[in-house]
This record gives structure tokens, sequence and C-alpha cells, in this order.
């Protein structure tokens, strides 16, 4: 979607929230149930519209991942969103499924774009290791690992994994993309109740990293690996068949950051420049 909104239209955007585990992901998909389809399809009911809406999202989560601050945007005529802005948080909430919530309707600000405006996600990856188990209120959000883990293990870690890197070793290779990404937090905490969380901050994220990235630093937590291995598989720069790509469901799109408005546009237009490391060749 191009950041330029036509005459006569205004950009909505849309923050929500939805608990992935019945979904086959945010991608609309023809005969799946997913995210972006009964969005859509809500929105298009709600305000009677003769066309399907288009929504943009800020970060395309997988089948089972959750979402807490998901954004999300669509172009919208004038007219119709004067007769429905005041009503519209209303009537998603009654037309939508229970497992998708819209929290915040608003009209974008000049040079918006969900997906490239934004300067970093946030994810948790939440795991629990008591050798009983997970609380079963919470089994549908936290992954089991059936050995115990030792945070300062992991958190020491993935310190050399911060900073811009191709994570080429982490992420499923998709034709045309790059791997190349700024991991600006990547840190393990152990909370009262005993559940580690991990707190998982880039600039974007390629397809799989995430959960790469926990699998590999799982395997530190609990012996299995030294703690200079994650960090050594970096480096490599292929896929390594040793690395476990966790379960979805522990995954959970946290928060999306954006810059001042007056840095949206710039910001957009950086995003979708192809990304290569100083000192890197053509070939």
């Amino acid at each position: 979607m191009s950041d330029e909104v036509e005459p006569g239209h205004v950009r909505v955007r849309l923050d929500l929230s939805y608990d992935g585990k019945d979904f086959s992901g945010w991608a609309k998909q023809r005969v799946l149930r997913t995210v972006q389809g009964e969005l859509e399809s809500a929105l298009r009911t709600v305000m009677r519209l003769s066309e399907p809406v288009e929504l943009t999202v800020a970060g395309r989560t997988d089948a089972g991942v959750h979402a807490r601050g998901q954004v999300a945007q669509f172009d919208l005529a004038e007219e119709v969103w004067a007769e429905h802005h005041d009503k519209l948080l209303r009537r998603l909430a009654g037309r939508l499924p229970h497992d998708v919530r819209v929290w915040k309707v608003a009209e974008a600000p000049e040079g918006f774009n969900a997906r490239f405006s934004a300067i970093w996600r946030r994810y948790a990856y939440r795991v629990g290791d008591h050798q009983g188990g997970v609380d079963p209120l919470r089994r549908g959000h936290v992954l089991w690992h059936q050995w115990p883990l030792d945070v300062d293990a992991m958190n020491e870690a993935a310190a050399p994994l911060l900073g811009e890197h191709d994570f080429a070793a982490y992420c499923k290779k998709r034709e045309g993309a790059t791997t190349i990404r700024t991991l600006q937090q990547l840190s393990w905490e152990r909370a009262e109740d005993g559940i580690i969380t991990a707190t998982v901050r880039a600039d974007a994220f390629c397809h799989n990293m995430v959960r790469s990235l926990v699998g590999a630093l799982l395997h530190v937590g609990d012996g299995h690996r030294p703690t200079d291995w994650p960090g050594k598989v970096l480096a490599a720069g292929v896929r390594d068949s040793s690395v476990h790509v966790v379960k979805p469901h522990g995954l959970t799109l946290e928060e999306v950051g954006y810059p001042a408005d007056e840095l949206l546009a710039a910001r957009s237009k950086e995003a979708r420049n192809m990304r290569t490391l100083p000192g890197a060749g053509c070939c």
C-alpha cells in the first residue's frame, strides 16, 4: 500500500489483539480462518461497504501466534469515515468473534504506514520449566520445557546476537527478501510465578526468526549447548538443522513502535530499501 492517500480518503489506524490458537495466522487465505479475513469481513459488514476492505498490518503473525499490540490500517472514503468513525469500535465489538478485539480506531497521521513506518516490534515468548508442567489456565500461551533452565546462561548466550547482523541462520529464507535485521533487545527474566519470558525487540523480523532464536537459547539454558553456540550459529550464516523452531503458542506480539508523526514518511521510505551489511560486496 502506498503512503499516499487518495484524495477524498482518510487512512484509518486500528490497534488490536487476538488469541492465535484457532487462526491460521494473520494473512487472509481462501479456505482457512485468519485474523485478516475475520477483520476485513467485519469492517465491510458494519460499514455496509460495497467494496472489500484491504488491511495492511505491522507484522504478519504465523498460525498459533498471539498479539496484544498489533497495528493495522486501511483507507476509507471521507464521507464513510464521517458517518461511522464514532460508532465503529462498538459495532466491531458486536460483530467480531471473541478471539479478536479492536481497542482503538483513529485517523492516522500523514505519512503513516502500519508496516513500513514502524521502527521496532516487540515480542514476548513465555516458557515454563516446572517439572509438573504448565498451569492449565495458561497452557495456550506458555511453552512447557521439560528440563530446568538457567536464565543467566541464556542471557549470556543472547548478548552476541544483539545489533545488526545477517540472521540467515535463524530465518526461513524468502525469495527476494533480505535476512539482515537489527536486534535491539533479547533478554530473559524469570517471574515470581516461575514463568520465564524472553523479550525480543528488533526493527523487523524475518520468518521464524524469534522462534528460532528462542529455540537456540533454550538449548543453552538446559545445558545441551555451550553459551557461545548461538553466536557461532549466527556467524556461520546458514540455516542450521540443530536450531529448533519452538512452537508458536508461546509467542505474543506485544507492541509496535513508531517515530514522531513528522518522521513517519521518511521512516517508511527508508524501510523499503534493501539492506546490506557494511563492507558487503555485490556478489
